[in-house]
């Protein structure tokens, strides 16, 4: 069973006919992004739902462990030749 994240959605004006999911970065959250809409110059556009999710809160590697807000874990930043590569696939999928 898939579980809808919390989230923030604001309507630009009643009955949407396009929607916008605004993805936060590391440590932040959807509310870091809210208060851009009012911002936007939107007169003359089609009425539009801002969707701003909260991604869980998890334990980062590559931040020593802190919970933070993640879509996924972050093992490291290793790159060039020889790095080894990991990825939290398992992490990354559920987050789609």
């Amino acid at each position: 069973m898939t579980t809808l994240l919390e989230r923030i959605e604001i309507e630009s004006a009643p009955n949407p006919t396009a929607a916008i999911i605004w993805m936060h970065g590391l440590g932040a959250s959807g509310d870091d992004f809210a208060a851009i809409v009012p911002e936007l110059d939107l007169c003359g556009c089609p009425a539009i739902r801002f969707v701003f999710p909260h991604a869980p809160v998890m334990p980062v590697t590559i931040n020593g462990g802190y919970v933070m807000p993640a879509w996924y874990d972050i093992f490291g930043t290793e790159l060039g030749p020889g790095a080894v590569q990991r990825e939290d696939t398992a992490g990354i999928a559920q987050s789609q």
